[in-house]
């Protein structure tokens, strides 16, 4: 739980605290569905390989979800690792261009690689720049000839994914992804009101 990031936020973040009151209709329909899916991505985990790239508005359950299944799988004993796309960033920038950190960048990458699963959350809040893009398709890149599974989570339209980073990161994210839109309104906003 220390190494995936997660440790507190598993308290929670997880199916026993999922609710569904704060969907309504076809978005509440939809919602089921998705979780449906997440649950038979967990107990599928071992035997089928899938990646699940959540996409929609901002606060409709896309991180409460990925913490969800995240804590899932620790609890079966499965390496997990979270980062939101900021502190995943960040901090290859700094192992990157720090004096010192030469190790701990190869240390990093290989722990992004090698890990059971890989949670990048946010995608699209992080600076995005040449370096970022680039370290994006690295880990996209090699997680999927290694046949590790990935869940992306992004509040960016699909259309806004290629001009912001990069044609082969769209089209690795659209087709070896599979895609849940969540809809509705933001549920942190209506935790406090």
């Amino acid at each position: 739980y220390e190494q995936s990031g997660l440790e507190n936020l598993l308290e929670t973040e997880n199916f026993s605290h999922l609710s569904t009151a704060y969907y309504q209709g076809e978005d509440l329909a939809r919602f089921k569905k998705t979780v449906q899916n997440a649950r038979k991505f967990v107990s599928d985990f071992s035997s089928h390989y899938h990646n699940l790239l959540f996409y929609g508005t901002v606060g409709t359950g896309k991180s409460f979800l990925s913490c969800c299944i995240a804590k899932e799988l620790l609890d079966a004993g499965y390496c997990v690792l979270y980062f939101s796309a900021c502190s995943l960033f960040d901090r290859i920038s700094e192992y990157t261009f720090g004096s010192k950190d030469r190790e701990n960048l190869a240390q990093l990458y290989q722990d992004l690689y090698a890990c059971d699963l890989l949670i990048i959350d946010d995608l699209g809040t992080e600076m995005t720049t040449q370096f970022t893009v680039s370290a994006l398709y690295q880990i996209l890149n090699t997680r999927l000839l290694e046949g590790r599974p990935t869940i992306v989570s992004t509040n960016l339209p699909l259309g806004d994914i290629a001009p912001r980073y990069s044609a082969q990161i769209y089209s690795r994210l659209l087709g070896a992804y599979r895609l849940y839109k969540f809809y509705g309104d933001d549920i942190r906003f209506k935790l406090h009101t």
